[in-house]
Parts: structure tokens; sequence; C-alpha cells
């Protein structure tokens, strides 16, 4: 993670007003985030969410055999393969590949803001999975291999901050909206499909999953601004478009 340098509150005022919606958008939804997280965790520290989690659980499966998935099926096959869009090799290997192309086109800037967000995400997933060693689910049978705690989503809140982390770097390089707004609905399609794979083959409790894409969201929208406000007071190379000269 990037260290935000300390400033007066007459610069933070200013930095606001000086910027676009984009920026407060991300404000705000880095704000109702943290906050759905928060509710979400003391939910399942209660004990409150087990209703919740058990009846979508159950919906999953049909009625007389728990072990038979509900859908065509090939449909658990179908699963597998999306919430493969959110495991670590894969989410690594698309981390590696966008680094690497970064590298080579001397954008320093978006090469940082990519490494730091994806890593530090990756450490603070685990110490919450830890903080709360929530079990794996028991009211289903399981239709993939686990092994690591169960709140929150890694899958979830991994592929959140990576896809939605891409879609800004590439919204960087259009200027229609209905394009930004394209590229942010994709990543949002892609989080969405993860986490509802992994409900899916009842390896995560629901509440695990929203507050994965919970903690996601607000992740990747705390790291863009820092990196935002870095690269606008000098902090961060400025990317230049070689192409363009």
């Amino acid at each position: 993670m990037i260290p935000l340098p300390s400033i007066s509150p007459r610069s933070w005022i200013g930095w606001f007003a000086g910027h676009e919606l984009s920026v407060l958008l991300a404000l705000l939804a880095s704000v109702l985030s943290i906050w759905a997280f928060i509710v979400l965790a003391g939910e399942v520290a209660r004990g409150d969410a087990k209703h919740f989690d058990r009846t979508v659980l159950l919906a999953t499966r049909t009625a007389d055999d728990p072990h038979v998935p509900v859908g065509p099926a090939r449909l658990p096959e179908v699963a597998r393969d999306i919430t493969a869009l959110g495991s670590e090799i894969v989410l690594t290997l698309i981390v590696l590949a966008v680094a690497g192309f970064l590298l080579l086109n001397h954008d320093y800037y978006a090469m940082s803001l990519v490494l730091a967000t994806t890593g530090g995400g990756f450490v603070l997933g685990t110490a919450l999975k830890l903080a709360f060693a929530r079990e794996r689910p028991d009211v289903v049978p399981h239709l993939a291999i686990v092994s690591s705690y169960s709140f929150p989503s890694g899958h979830a809140m991994q592929s959140s901050i990576i896809y939605w982390t891409l879609a800004a770097l590439l919204a960087r390089l259009v200027d229609r909206v209905w394009l930004k707004v394209y590229l942010f609905v994709t990543a949002t399609c892609l989080t969405l499909l993860v986490g509802s794979s992994r409900v899916y083959l009842g390896v995560h409790y629901p509440t695990d999953v929203l507050a994965g894409w919970s903690a996601g969201l607000a992740w990747a929208s705390l790291c863009w601004l820092v990196a935002r406000y870095l690269q606008r007071r000098g902090k961060l190379e400025q990317h230049i478009d070689t192409a363009s000269g």
C-alpha cells in the first residue's frame, strides 16, 4: 500500500473541489462498502445471519437430495469454470500479464497501482479470514475443493479488486462515457458471477460473498483515490502516451 502523505484540511478541500465526479463516486463507493462490510461482519459474529445463509444454500439443491444441485446437469461444471476466474492462480496470471505490459509501456503509475492494490488486497483478505476464522458451510455438500476459512470470500474479494482496478485503468484510455460504463459493467458482471458461483458450489455462505464484494470494492476504491491523489501531486509518474506523440 502506497503511504498517504500528511496534508492540511485546506489541501483536502482544494483537492476534492478540483476533481471530477469519478473521484466523488469512488469515495462514496468506499464509504458505503466499508459500512456494508461492518454490518455483515456484525451479523455473522452474532449469528444472526444463519437463517439467511442456510435458506439460500438449500435453495441451490433439490428438495429431496442436497447432493443434487438445481439446474441443468452441466451447471456445476459451468460454475466451476466461472469460479476459476476468481482463483488465485488465474488472477495472479492476469496481474502479472498486465503488470508486464505496463512495464514495457513505461506506464509505471498504472503498474504501481495494479501491484499495490492487488498485493495489499491479498494481505487484507488473508488477515480478515484469520481474524474471523469462520468455518466453511456444512449445510450442503461442497462441489469444489476448499481449504481456507470462509469469511470473507477470497474469490469474491480478489476478483472485485482486480477486475474493477483493471476497468479503472482501461477507462483512462477512452473518452466516451458509454465505453467507460461498459468497462465497469463488464467488471461488475464478472465479479457477480464469480461470487455467485461460490454459493452455488456450496463452498461459501452468501454473507461470505457479500462481505467479499464489499471489502473488495472498498479496497479498490481507496487505493485508486490514494494513487490518483499522489499522481496529481507529482508523487507518482504521470502516464505518457507515446503513441500520440
